[in-house]
């Protein structure tokens, strides 16, 4: 592939960001907007029921609208945060959604705080059903809301307040330079590079790395300190004013989850912290150390260091998903082929990697650090799975088409498990096969536990924020307690490692979104079992959860594919399975 494939086609969307199509869409917003509230304002309870349909799919086709540009904006500003043209639309586009959002806010409110009659009447409507699951979600935040012009405040606020610490944090993340000695040179990395030499076989170079990472981050510890403090002291603000009782209480309610239910999922992980304990202790013996330090957490074995080239992991995904359905390897083949990947890292692309769904009416994007390691490789696939899942969940309408926070990760997780099947199923290295049992253990620890001590230290963070400012010292702390009952003392963390917080965009763009991670492995483990056990039977179920979008709860959802969450033993199966990996993994030693 050439260079510039490697990037994404962003003239798919727009051809330019100072294109004519792009001016006149982001022009009509504000009279479009205004229009509507002009037609609507208070007067949604004198509606009939028919009318009132009308006016939710006219607020839909708005939502379709606007996603367009504004996820266009984001897309260039992901891939080049220092490009001045680019900071300039993504301002532009903030400060527009801001003030639209405060000029359709009211219809949100009319709708929740509509009697019980009228708003049972539109949901009995037949052609009310695509939207009822929508509608039923807006009346569930009934007791938080205030009125509308709190409301309004409460989002003018916002884009001086949250959105601005946001913005702050991902153009200071993305403007970090690493110099680091390598192979008797020193080089610049970006972050995205540093943290791919975690993976690397030499134990200096990986402790050098993530010190080297971390250290840039404390150096910038004041501005890190102020995002983190400020974002908990106006959540924590915001949560008093509506009367919730948690920080992480709308999120749940957002999720449809129960408080309780959330809280079980973390203490069954926490009492199988042990099993990652365990599988350190061996880690450290096949890396001939006594203990391993949590820069090793991710080390190869000794036997096997393969790296891949893009072309062959690439070929890799797009074979593991169309062995399992081949319309599905064709719907990940279509990212590579159409250019809806930006592949490699470079300085001022945002870290990390993302799937970006737009509306049903176009088509979703990836973005991707690929530095060649097999967890680069996971990873594609993983991105791909939610790409099919956007691709998949078109079929629902907007105010349907994302799934809900703890069946996002379903798509992306599964995928890996194809990925890794096929993998084991392709090699016959023994060596290489347990450097791939390894890497999937390393996975499910990953994406259970770790996003579990990420959660529990987010509660404590806003917890204790309410109750004053937090030092740098006391963030660090909080960080390391929460990590230490993990690792227990299978496990060293390196100094550096006080900073380790600094640098999740999740505690920033996504409050509470770990535990949907540990949700969604835990699932995912589940429904891999039964699709090993049913074959071809299992198929179906499995496309109809995500062909669902966010169109039922996630209780519903996974019923299409077979599964209860609900049941008692749920979450331990999954840690079962996990015991089960690593059982293997003795056997093969």
């Amino acid at each position: 592939m050439t260079t510039a494939d490697l990037t994404w086609n962003t003239a798919l969307l727009y051809p330019a960001p100072d294109s004519a199509e792009l001016e006149a869409d982001l022009g009509s917003f504000d009279a479009l907007a205004a229009d509507f509230r002009e037609r609507y304002f208070e007067k949604i309870a004198q509606l009939q029921p028919s009318s009132l349909l009308e006016a939710v799919r006219e607020y839909e086709a708005l939502q379709v609208r606007m996603a367009k540009p504004f996820c266009y904006a984001h897309l260039l500003f992901a891939a080049d945060s220092s490009n001045e043209t680019t900071l300039s639309l993504s301002q532009r586009c903030s400060e527009l959604g801001s003030r639209l959002s405060q000029q359709l806010l009211f219809f949100d409110l009319e709708l929740m705080n509509l009697d019980d009659a009228p708003f049972q009447a539109l949901c009995s409507l037949p052609q009310a059903a695509p939207y009822v699951h929508f509608l039923n979600g807006i009346r569930k935040f009934r007791p938080y809301t205030l009125k509308e012009n709190e409301e309004r405040l409460l989002t003018r606020k916002n884009l001086t307040g949250v959105s601005a610490f946001t913005r702050l944090f991902d153009e200071l993340s993305a403007s970090l330079r690493y110099s680091m000695e390598l192979d008797g040179q020193v080089r610049e990395f970006t972050g995205e590079e540093l943290l791919s030499l975690l993976h690397h076989h030499d134990p200096d170079v990986r402790f050098r790395a993530m010190t080297t990472f971390l250290e840039k981050h404390g150096q910038n510890g004041i501005v890190f300190n102020a995002v983190f403090n400020n974002m908990a002291l106006d959540h924590g603000q915001e949560m008093e004013l509506r009367g919730y009782s948690s920080p992480i209480q709308p999120t749940n309610i957002g999720n449809e989850i129960p408080d309780e239910a959330v809280e079980h999922l973390m203490a069954v992980t926490e009492a199988n912290y042990g099993l990652a304990q365990e599988y350190f202790r061996l880690k450290a013996g096949l890396l001939g150390m006594e203990k391993i330090r949590n820069c090793d957490i991710y080390a190869p074995l000794a036997e096997s260091r393969k790296s891949y080239e893009f072309d062959e992991a690439r070929d890799l995904v797009v074979a593991s998903y169309g062995a399992y359905d081949a319309e599905f390897g064709r719907i990940v083949a279509d990212f590579f082929t159409e250019r809806r990947v930006d592949v490699m890292p470079r300085p001022g692309k945002s870290g990390g990697a993302f799937a970006m769904g737009i509306s049903p009416q176009t088509p979703p994007f990836l973005l991707l650090n690929f530095t060649g390691t097999l967890r680069d490789l996971a990873t594609i696939a993983h991105e791909a799975g939610h790409g099919l899942h956007f691709v998949l969940s078109q079929k629902q309408n907007m105010l349907n088409y994302h799934a809900p926070l703890p069946l996002a990760e379903t798509a992306s997780v599964f995928g890996e498990m194809l990925l890794t099947r096929r993998l084991l199923d392709s090699e016959s290295d023994p060596l290489l096969r347990k450097s791939l049992l390894c890497a999937k253990i390393e996975d499910i620890i990953a994406t259970t536990f770790r996003q579990t001590v990420l959660t529990r230290f987010e509660l404590r963070l806003h917890t204790e924020r309410s109750k004053g400012l937090l030092t740098n010292d006391r963030v660090s702390r909080i960080w390391l307690e929460e990590n230490e009952k993990l690792f227990g003392n299978a496990v060293e963390m390196i100094p550096a490692y006080s900073w380790g917080w600094s640098y999740i965009s999740h505690f920033i763009h996504s409050r509470f979104y770990c535990y949907s991670y540990t949700f969604a492995e835990l699932l995912v483990l589940a429904l891999f079992q039964n699709y090993c056990e049913k074959g071809e039977s299992f198929k179906p179920g499995y496309r109809s959860l995500l062909e669902s979008g966010g169109a039922l709860s996630p209780t519903e959802t996974a019923r299409l594919a077979g599964i209860d969450i609900t049941a008692g033993d749920f979450w331990q199966k999954g840690y079962d399975f996990l015991g089960g990996l690593i059982q293997e993994l003795k056997a093969v030693l």
